[in-house]
């Protein structure tokens, strides 16, 4: 989840697999060309190449904002090319792994890599080793354009690096290891080790805690000042945090790995921020509010390389302080660095964090706020006294891409054309002249060149696989760089049915919107069984109109099947505005369920739906959401498919759910209202329970206890557990497995 349950969305149901037919290539197939079609599997969808995909990945923007590299896969091996904004021209490989050998003469592999500030070297991420979601370790080596030599960053024999980040100057790299920040002067060869402390579930220095990286999408705890001369880091003091255990099997004695975890309630790390100075090698303190229980979830440079911003919240994630703080005082006697408060906001409810804090040349600041019922943009001054709103009406804004302070322009992402929509725009700095840049109604994503004279515009719809084009930054299109051909004849060959927009109104009068995919060759007269699947986590969305990769496939083989294939977003989900997103607030669970409930009823009184056939399947919170339905909801599913579910938000971490649900000791009575665990007494219909046995976010403890509640309640039911597997529950066979688990399931029990 960002359970962070966002990333579970994008786990299922974005990109596994893009192309680019369109709508009316798919709905005009014929009926037999529908009946010659060939018949999915889940070996095909989740372990072949059947499906051959084109892509644009690794975009990054050079200096000069002509040019930009990839990283690409070629002829077995990993290659660094350049080509050229003006016409998509590769220019050629700036290095390829197989030139690459590390100190004792073995082939590298090329997992990363960054440039240095005048490009005339590559920091290479090699032996790349997964610690979280986001997180990593790897053997770090600096490649030299000109001299083509690879070296070295440290001593590998210590073990592998984390983060590892070329200065602005491109004289030095800073990096973790061992939970420890470490400087290596690329000029002198020298080492400095700028904290000592770091320890294994104790003190994390550069990086962050897992509920961090988890909760507020981050994981690199340290940042290098604009002109190198400093750099502000993370310091996690994790002691009191209590551990959670995980037990993997990979040899005779099963190996048992114990990581802090704080779960609702229970205490988290205290963090603080310190300034490293490069020249005298010294560190500062900087001292916010004084307050130990709260987060930290962002800091960032000004364009000012002595102005530091950081942003706190409150332990309830209601009042977010913004702080600026002056990293080079007047007294250098002056040894703890003090943040002033510029900025505040409040809610009622909860703020959600961000990444659109963007710095002008004039220290003034562009931010994005919910504030208004929407979330918007703002231009705020450099001391907070003034702000003015640029962007206004019922929509909102997702996504701030960046400011282009010569043209005067702003470029964003919204959903301005409603909920399943995003589309491109600019608007002057002045609020004035907005523009839309995109053409392509459904889901559109920009990458943009450091200039802004030329962005990549990545586009999808629901029957839109991605289509990639080129463009001029007045939106002109320059070239089509990806069209998927072979992808759109494979779909054609396996007569994928078109994906149906629908909304209706629940008996609240809440109108709710949603999808569906009928079967092949669909007969009105008929009665068909549905399957309903869902997530519907706070903020998060699954009827959008765009490309939904392998899931979508597994969907194109249930209708394959005879079933019907449903999907709806309930109140709590986003881009319908605060409120309608915030309604869950302290309740989770009760509302989402309830328009659930509504959607299988109001499915159940459609003429070609059999209403005593009716399943509803969902992953991370989705499978909470199941549990939920097969038990609360017991009247309406006959069958429900739960993949690693929180069952109770006791036992989930505290940033996310005390951001909705508040602490247990003030909220504990709604904690246990709508937990499953406390609702199996009703269950009747047939119940798949799956978890992966190394689920590092949402723990195996939650089906467990599930388990126990149900066997005391004498119920029936399926589990089956994948051990060592993490939250997304993959690797080699696995997923081809847990598809076909629960299309079986499906067949047998709806």
């Amino acid at each position: 989840m960002s359970i962070r349950f966002r990333s579970l969305s994008v786990l299922l149901s974005t990109v596994f697999f893009v192309s680019c037919f369109s709508q009316k290539e798919v709905t005009t197939t014929t009926k037999q060309e529908q009946t010659d079609a060939k018949t999915l599997t889940n070996q095909v969808i989740w372990y072949s190449n059947e499906f051959p995909t084109e892509y644009v990945s690794g975009v990054r923007s050079m200096k000069d904002g002509k040019h930009f590299t990839s990283l690409d896969f070629e002829n077995g091996e990993m290659v660094v090319n350049k080509y050229t904004y003006t016409s998509y021209e590769k220019l050629g490989a700036l290095v390829k792994s197989s030139e690459l050998k590390d100190e004792n003469g073995k082939s590298l592999s090329i997992d990363d890599y960054t440039f240095s500030a005048d490009e005339s070297k590559l920091l290479l991420a090699t032996s790349q080793e997964s610690i979280y979601r986001h997180s990593s370790k790897s053997f770090y080596y600096i490649y030299d354009l000109n001299t083509k030599k690879t070296t070295p960053l440290t001593d590998n024999s210590k073990g592998k690096q984390r983060l590892a980040e070329f200065s602005p100057n491109g004289l030095m790299v800073a990096f973790v290891r061992n939970n420890n920040l470490f400087m290596k002067n690329l000029e002198t060869n020298v080492e400095h080790q700028v904290t000592v402390d770091g320890k294994m579930n104790q003190i994390i220095n550069g990086a962050v805690d897992w509920v961090y990286e988890e909760e507020f999408s981050f994981h690199k705890g340290f940042h290098w000042s604009p002109n190198g001369r400093r750099i502000a880091y993370y310091k996690f003091d994790e002691s009191k945090v209590k551990e959670f255990q995980i037990t993997y099997y990979n040899d005779l004695y099963p190996d048992h790995y114990k990581f802090k975890y704080p779960k609702a309630g229970e205490d988290n790390s205290i963090v603080s921020v310190h300034v490293f100075n490069v020249n005298s090698l010294t560190s500062n303190d900087v001292i916010l509010s004084g307050e130990t229980d709260i987060y930290i979830p962002r800091m960032k440079w000004s364009k000012n390389p002595e102005v530091l911003f950081i942003t706190q919240l409150n332990r309830l994630q209601n009042q977010l302080d913004l702080y600026k703080v002056n990293c080079n005082p007047k007294d250098p006697k002056q040894t703890k660095l003090i943040g002033k408060v510029i900025y505040i906001e409040k809610s009622k409810t909860y703020i959600d964090i961000h990444d659109n804090l963007t710095f002008l040349e004039n220290g003034s600041f562009l931010w994005t706020s919910e504030k208004s019922g929407y979330n918007h943009i703002y231009l705020i001054s450099e001391n907070g006294d003034k702000g003015d709103q640029l962007t206004k009406g019922e929509w909102e804004v997702t996504e701030l891409l960046g400011v282009d302070e010569k043209r005067k322009k702003i470029y964003f992402i919204s959903a301005e054309d409603g909920p399943t929509q995003r589309q491109l725009y600019s608007i002057d700095l002045d609020g004035k002249n907005k523009k839309k840049l995109s053409t392509k109604k459904g889901f559109n994503e920009a990458t943009y060149s450091t200039t802004f004279d030329y962005y990549i515009n990545y586009h999808s719809d629901a029957n839109t696989p991605y289509y990639i084009t080129l463009h001029k930054n007045d939106g002109s299109l320059v070239k089509v760089l990806k069209d998927n051909k072979a992808l759109v004849e494979k779909t054609k060959e396996y007569g994928f049915q078109p994906k149906e927009f629908f909304s209706f109104t629940t008996s609240e009068g809440i109108k709710l919107n949603g999808w569906k995919i009928l079967p092949p060759n669909f007969d009105a007269s008929k009665k068909y069984p549905v399957l309903m699947t869902c997530y519907n986590g706070p903020g998060i969305n699954l009827v959008n109109d765009s490309w939904g990769g392998r899931n979508l496939m597994w969907h194109q083989l249930l209708a394959q099947k005879g079933y019907i294939v449903v999907c709806v977003d309930g109140r709590g989900t986003g881009y319908r505005g605060r409120d309608f997103k915030h309604v869950t607030y302290l309740q989770l669970g009760k509302y989402e369920t309830m328009d659930q409930i509504e959607t299988a009823k109001y499915l159940g009184g459609l003429p070609y739906v059999d209403a005593s056939r009716i399943g509803i399947q969902g992953w991370s919170y989705g499978g909470y959401m199941a549990s939920l339905c097969m038990t609360k909801g017991a009247d309406y599913f006959k069958a429900g498919i739960a993949v690693a579910p929180v069952t109770n938000w006791r036992y989930y971490d505290n940033v996310y759910t005390e951001r909705f649900m508040r602490t247990p000791q003030e909220n504990g009575e709604s904690y246990d209202k709508n937990s499953p665990i406390n609702h199996v007494s009703k269950l009747k219909g047939k119940y798949l329970l799956v978890h992966g046995g190394g689920d590092d976010n949402v723990h195996p403890q939650n089906s467990m206890e599930m388990i126990n509640a149900l066997v005391k309640a004498n119920k029936e039911f399926e589990m089956f557990y994948y051990p060592n597997k993490n939250h997304g529950i993959y690797g080699g066979t696995t997923r081809m497995h847990l598809f076909n688990k629960m299309t079986k399931f499906l067949e047998e029990n709806l």
